[in-house]
């Protein structure tokens, strides 16, 4: 008896009830790009298009039992990892993935698009020592990029110098963002052990609709990496998803500040495959 598989991504993140970031821009970033989405929740941010105004904890025993129940049920093709706001969060999710066999994709939320730092030092120390070792690619944005080389980033030369000490943190690649750069044309870098840095071109978009971009980028990665594309296939075809969804939403009013992307705008059907059952 034959039955149709699909391809499961599990977005471990925190919640935006203004649907554009977090776990609700992750779900359907990898729905419509064919795959299907689980999700635990790390955090509770009160949030909207203008900004974060608080965030409430959710316990450490319902994040554990969160992990197990979808492991127990529904075994991730590929994990993305968004929000982990306390050493507690990162243990239990470093841990919990020790012996996972699928690829891991981190990004590392930790400055708001305010300019406020979502995370102290003990929790980025914690996340550079149990979580980059074990992924296969962070996703910074320059923001993000600043505080874990301790220098603030304006230039592709520089954002080489920090990939490359990214690296030696312990990651196994990076992908330095370069969405934060005072420039028309976008360049992210791709900075693997051992090779060629690779750069990335996307054209600026005049648009405020930016917000939960980074979400979208690091769980496309990871869609993409479920689908067994390599690395380098999945960062492009992702920058080009992230690419193609802020421009099908520059003109877009949602909200009274950063508007969503228009994750939405060309949605593939669920991939499917058949097992004998």
């Amino acid at each position: 008896m034959k039955k149709l598989k699909t391809i499961s991504v599990l977005s471990i993140a925190g919640f935006d009830g203004s649907g554009g970031a977090g776990i609700q821009a992750d779900t359907k970033t990898i729905s419509a790009l064919g795959c299907y989405a689980t999700n635990v929740l790390t955090a509770l941010p009160i949030q909207n298009t203008q900004g974060v105004r608080n965030i409430f904890e959710i316990s450490p025993k319902a994040i554990e039992e969160q992990l197990r129940a979808i492991f127990d049920d529904i075994y991730p093709d590929a994990i993305k990892i968004g929000m982990v706001h306390n050493t507690t969060l990162v243990n239990i999710i470093a841990d919990f993935l020790k012996d996972y066999t699928g690829k891991i994709v981190f990004d590392p939320v930790m400055v708001s698009t305010s300019g406020h730092r979502l995370i102290d030092e003990d929790t980025i120390t914690a996340c550079i020592e149990k979580l980059f070792p074990l992924v296969d690619i962070i996703t910074p944005n320059l923001d993000e990029v600043a505080v874990l080389v301790g220098n603030k980033i304006a230039t592709v030369e520089q954002m080489e110098v920090a990939g490359k000490s990214l690296l030696n943190m312990g990651c196994q690649s990076v992908l330095v963002k370069g969405g934060h750069l005072d420039s028309d044309v976008l360049t992210s870098l791709l900075v693997l052990q051992n090779e060629p840095i690779l750069s990335f071109h996307t054209p600026k978009i005049a648009t405020p609709n930016t917000h939960g971009s980074g979400c979208t980028l690091s769980s496309a990665i990871a869609t993409f990496l479920a689908q067994k594309y390599t690395l380098k296939e999945a960062v492009g075809k992702a920058l080009n998803f992230v690419h193609e969804a802020i421009f099908h939403s520059k003109d877009l009013i949602i909200g009274q500040g950063n508007g969503p992307l228009n994750h939405l705008y060309a949605p593939q059907k669920l991939i499917t495959y058949e097992i004998s059952m």
